[in-house]
Order: structure tokens, then sequence, then C-alpha cells
């Protein structure tokens, strides 16, 4: 994935996190905020530390 979409899915992903989190009208309970942001953040460094997985050219069999 390019870095650029990498780095707007997690800017959405953190937003999103952050207004299900804090939002009174949120239909996650207050009492999980902390934990709905440190799943948030945990998938964000996660998609940037660990490659996708794909095929590489020499792997493939004709």
């Amino acid at each position: 994935m390019p870095n650029d979409v990498k780095t707007a899915v997690s800017i959405v992903a953190i937003i999103v996190a952050a207004g299900l989190a804090y939002w009174s009208g949120s239909p996650v309970r207050p009492e999980y905020a902390t934990f709905v942001m440190g799943t948030a953040v945990f998938m964000v460094i996660a998609m940037w530390i660990f490659p996708e997985a794909g095929v590489k050219k020499g792997d493939l069999k004709k």
C-alpha cells in the first residue's frame, strides 16, 4: 500500500475511533473509551510496521 494511502487510512481510523470513544451520543460505553483508542492506535501502528502479504516475482510458477 502506498504511503499516502496509509497516511489517509491512519488519519481516518484515529478520527473515527476518537469520535466513537468521546462523542456523548456514541454507541460505545464511556468506560471503554480508552480501550477503543488503544485498539485504534495499535491497528494503525501494526499497519505501518507489518508489510502486506504479496507474491514476489520469483515465487510464481509457470
